[in-house]
């Protein structure tokens, strides 16, 4: 006798795509406007807590994670390893959940850092921080979409969402990481 689903894919099974799709588009803008008003909402801060500093580091770590186990979760999809992929892809979604809170924390704390670098640097800085936000709006409910339709059993639309949220999520994890980068080298 085989063991029963899990109640949670049960009831996302019963859910509607259309259902699931204005869902997760409106949780999503949610989110973003919060974001958006954690980071812009408020002036600088005039004491900010030592353990802040760390922060960014931490988040370059979690996001180079999540791009590490996006790259792992492919090639175990393209061996037809499923329960691999699944596990890759569950661990990059905790990195990126794990960095989406401490990115929240710092800027709530520290507010929004200065770019100090000049000249061609700063133009190449800017096209990337300015593609990664714009992709991480766009990113987040792909992921959301692909992680429903994966959980409810709907794989061939699965595979038809996570096309496009692979090459994007991958982007925005690793341009994470390119403007920590840029920002400690001219900082």
């Amino acid at each position: 006798m085989a063991a029963p689903a899990p109640i949670q894919l049960l009831a996302l099974k019963e859910t509607s795509p259309k259902k699931a799709t204005f869902l997760i588009l409106g949780v999503s803008a949610v989110a973003l406007l919060v974001l958006v008003g954690v980071i812009y909402g408020h002036g600088r801060p005039t004491e900010i807590p030592a353990w802040v500093s760390w922060l960014p580091a931490l988040n370059a770590t979690l996001n180079a994670t999540s791009a590490l186990f996006l790259v792992l979760a492919y090639v175990a999809i393209r061996r037809r390893d499923i329960v691999t992929h699944s596990r890759r892809m569950l661990v990059s979604l905790g990195a990126s959940t794990l960095f989406l809170v401490s990115y929240i924390v710092y800027h709530s704390v520290h507010g929004d850092t200065k770019f100090a670098g000049q000249g061609l640097v700063r133009t190449v800085y800017f096209f990337i921080l300015i593609s990664h936000i714009g992709l991480s709006a766009v990113a987040l409910p792909l992921v959301f979409l692909s992680l429903f339709f994966s959980l409810s059993g709907r794989f061939p639309r699965h595979r038809s969402i996570a096309r496009y949220t692979l090459p994007i999520w991958l982007y925005v994890s690793v341009t994470g990481v390119v403007v920590f980068a840029l920002l400690r080298a001219t900082g």
